[in-house]
């Protein structure tokens, strides 16, 4: 009698188990499908959103910055900055970054640097925490040269723009990297 009872426990533990898998399955499926969609181009209805994984609202900012929604694309990033993942908090923060320095390149097109400079130093901060979760993201570390190297060209041109003195040797100071002549 004995055996029958753990037999039939096991198997009532296995059907749970077994429930709990599958539905979990559902909900990578239904993810995965909100994610293709979003990719396609389609708009994934905001109820299947909100109760999504962090991915699919990352895909969803992706969507938003292909269409130049930056500020929906801001806002959807930043809910999802606590994502249990440090991968996926790297590859949030990077995308962040890179809103920023498009915003601030954007703003240095259109000369209004001091517009420009906090964006910039937004984006390095951005780049800089996807670095510290993931030290060999790479594309970090282009995107946050690329980035310490715009602010120096910042610097000048508004500096600039407030006096017309040439100041090319106050410039070399704050450009970062090693000199590459002799010892």
């Amino acid at each position: 009698m004995m055996k029958l009872i753990a037999l039939w426990a096991a198997l009532l533990l296995g059907s749970v188990a077994m429930l709990v898998q599958g539905w979990t399955l559902v909900g990578i499926s239904q993810s995965n499908r909100a994610i293709t969609d979003l990719a396609a181009g389609k708009d994934v209805p905001l109820e299947k959103i909100i109760n999504a994984a962090p991915e699919v609202r990352l895909a969803r900012a992706m969507v938003f910055k292909k269409q130049q929604r930056y500020d929906e694309a801001l806002a959807t990033l930043n809910l999802i900055l606590d994502a249990p993942d440090p991968a996926l908090q790297a590859k949030i923060r990077y995308n962040l970054g890179n809103i920023y320095l498009h915003l601030a390149v954007v703003k240095t097109e259109a000369m209004a640097i001091n517009e420009a400079m906090p964006l910039v130093a937004l984006a390095k901060q951005a780049y800089r925490q996807a670095l510290a979760l993931d030290s060999q993201f790479w594309d970090a570390k282009y995107n946050l040269e690329v980035a310490m190297r715009l602010l120096p060209e910042m610097d000048k041109i508004s500096n600039e723009e407030e006096s017309p003195v040439n100041q090319k040797s106050q410039l070399w100071t704050t450009v970062p990297g090693f000199p590459r002549g002799l010892p």
